[in-house]
């Protein structure tokens, strides 16, 4: 069976939506004190990440720092509720705007997984101790109409 990754357009289809979805972040007042100005690793960083949870290559923890990165990089933000919403929110327009496939079980997975996703930085966002993080400490993998294994 076909990859997310590989419906999603694979790298290149990846970049794309990701590149487009990090500009509309930095542009967005309720998001942009989050991100400040960008980071020039933000892009490539997102789109590893995004690549590996949907079945492509673990370059984002074999090479990126894994999920070690993310836990440190949403440590002390202290993400609002009105905030990852609007995340949520960008992130399916940019799948729209860049073109990713507008099917029913591919967009039904990606709405899950940044609805999960910004549910785990939401919570380790606010997390002062190790104990109050979530408790996935892995890229999860995520696959057609599932939750992550």
């Amino acid at each position: 069976m076909e990859t997310l990754y590989e419906h999603a357009g694979g790298e290149e289809g990846l970049r794309r939506f990701i590149e487009i979805f990090y500009r509309s972040l930095l542009a967005d007042p309720l998001l942009q004190p989050l991100f400040g100005t960008g980071k020039a690793s933000h892009v490539d960083n997102l789109t590893a990440f995004t690549a590996e949870t949907f079945g492509g290559p673990d370059t984002f923890s074999a090479e990126m720092g894994g999920f070690p990165l993310l836990i440190d990089a949403h440590r002390g933000l202290r993400i609002e509720e009105a905030q990852r919403l609007r995340f949520v929110e960008l992130y399916m327009l940019a799948a729209d705007t860049a073109g990713l496939p507008a099917d029913e079980p591919f967009r039904a997975s990606l709405r899950s997984h940044v609805e999960f996703g910004t549910q785990v930085a939401l919570q380790n966002s606010h997390a002062d101790t190790d104990d109050q993080l979530h408790p996935l400490r892995e890229v999860p993998i995520w696959e057609w109409e599932q939750p992550p294994r």
